[in-house]
């Protein structure tokens, strides 16, 4: 996929990066798009994947977390049962209408007082790392982060680290994505680091 989504945990939170670039075929339509949802106020996930299926899928996903949220007292999902409630949407879906996406799902779990990040993809297989990619940027930026992560970065470390991702992917990946997004979740919930165009501007 031409889609570029990358994330890393740090000592108290994760970091979630994608580019902005809304694409298909040989038309670019947009250069300002978020592909890093907010799925509560200590979650969210990066997804990678057709517009109409990355809407779609995560605002299906939004909306029944904060259904569940309501129906039961203000209980959040931690961010495992998040991460396994997607991954039985997407199993669901398969053998009807698959949607074809891949996830970085990063959240904070004040129970635990620490980040946690899960990878899937749109075949509906999970698993929790401490790094990892999706698309095409996996071949250049997991082996930046092999060489640069270590237990205990923190937050500006791991900035930095996605950072260096941004700009290998500008200098040597073919597909010009000129714009990326960068969030936070940490003990304060989601927030923008760092942007190449607002979200906010259409």
């Amino acid at each position: 996929m031409a889609d570029s989504v990358f994330g890393i945990e740090f000592d108290g939170g994760v970091i979630i990066a994608a580019d902005q670039t809304n694409a298909r075929s040989i038309l670019t339509y947009q250069s300002n798009l978020d592909k890093v949802v907010q799925l509560s106020s200590h979650s969210a996930m990066g997804v990678a994947g057709p517009n109409s299926d990355l809407v779609n899928f995560s605002e299906y996903i939004s909306k029944n977390f904060a259904l569940y949220q309501l129906s039961n007292d203000g209980i959040q999902l931690s961010t495992a049962a998040q991460a396994n409630f997607c991954r039985n949407e997407l199993a669901a879906a398969l053998r009807k209408g698959p949607y074809q996406v891949n996830i970085l799902l990063g959240g904070y779990d004040k129970k635990t007082s620490s980040g946690s990040l899960y990878w899937m993809d749109y075949l509906a297989a999970l698993t929790k790392l401490k790094y990892g990619a999706q698309g095409y940027a996996s071949n250049f930026c997991l082996s930046i982060m092999d060489r640069d992560y270590k237990e205990g970065l923190t937050q500006d470390e791991a900035v930095q680290i996605v950072e260096k991702c941004i700009q290998e992917l500008k200098v040597r990946f073919l597909l010009n994505q000129s714009n990326f997004l960068i969030k936070v979740i940490d003990k304060d919930g989601v927030r923008v680091v760092k942007f190449g165009a607002d979200p906010a501007d259409n």
